[in-house]
């Protein structure tokens, strides 16, 4: 079965609701890198979300960019706050991926007080980002974010630029808490209002590490059941108009998008509730 597609916000492109997400090829050689890419061909997917702090992942996609010039939706990220900053460093990720322009740059986790506001001042990245829309090296502009706070910081985002996507945390455990569920319900409804595209992270997020010996190349300790990761994609797909972008992992890969390809209903409160109690779930972000 294909993963469902929606449309992207306002950017006019119908993307796959499971996102690509490349931090998976951070670390991995080329060779993994080349089969992993096969998978998103075989599942249809169409959106690529990568970073430039995202080790050498920019450089792992480039062969596959040339081998598929015209198949996805490509989104990178810069992490600098000053316009000079960000304008070197959206050169670098354009030469590392072996494009000329991608669809859309976003401001990457932008949720400290101070950087958020150099960033979003004359002189600060967005400046950057504006520039470089006029040049044609970018299409779209977006924002992203982690914690606890990032869903009022993103409102606080949109009030001072018309960002064309979010990016943020969602999963039944982060929604517990009533702080981050309001702010995002609220955001939610921002961006379906002004066709901003919403896109979401750890939606297999199962707990941090503390200590515990890491055997996935996620920060956080994820779910590896496919009964348990169907029922978290299914969970997150089944709000109207989100995306999910994929795990940081490439073993895991296949799983979430076969869980996306299969998704039909979504599961119930009680069924989450389950899953929580026994996998012991608990929040990334506190």
């Amino acid at each position: 079965m294909p993963i469902e597609t929606a449309e992207f916000g306002r950017t006019g492109h119908t993307s796959t609701r499971v996102i690509f997400g490349a931090a998976a090829l951070a670390a991995v050689s080329q060779s993994v890198a080349d089969r992993t890419l096969d998978v998103l061909l075989e599942y249809g997917v169409n959106h690529i979300d990568v970073a430039a702090s995202y080790g050498e992942a920019e450089v792992r996609l480039r062969p596959l960019l040339r081998r598929e010039p015209d198949r996805f939706f490509l989104a990178t990220k810069t992490g600098e706050r000053t316009a000079a900053g960000a304008r070197e460093e959206l050169h670098r990720s354009l030469d590392r991926l072996g494009v000329d322009h991608v669809d859309l740059w976003q401001l990457h986790a932008l949720a400290d007080p101070i950087e958020w506001d150099v960033a979003l001042s004359p002189g600060g990245a967005i400046e950057a980002a504006l520039a470089a829309r006029e040049e044609g090296l970018v299409r779209w502009i977006g924002v992203t974010g982690h914690g606890t706070q990032i869903a009022a910081t993103h409102r606080r985002s949109l009030e001072r630029f018309d960002f064309d996507s979010v990016l943020l945390p969602y999963n039944h455990v982060t929604m517990r808490n009533p702080y981050y569920a309001d702010n995002f319900e609220a955001l939610y409804r921002t961006c379906q209002e002004r066709r901003v595209a919403m896109q979401t992270i750890k939606s297999i997020a199962l707990r941090p590490w503390m200590g515990r010996p890491h055997t996935r190349s996620t920060w956080y300790e994820p779910l590896e059941r496919q009964d348990d990761i169907d029922l978290a994609v299914w969970w997150a797909l089944s709000r109207p108009g989100v995306f999910v972008n994929s795990v940081g992992d490439v073993d895991l890969l296949p799983r979430v998008l076969d869980a996306a390809a299969r998704f039909g209903e979504a599961p119930d409160d009680a069924a989450m509730d389950a899953l929580v109690e026994r996998v012991q779930a608990e929040p990334l972000f506190v």
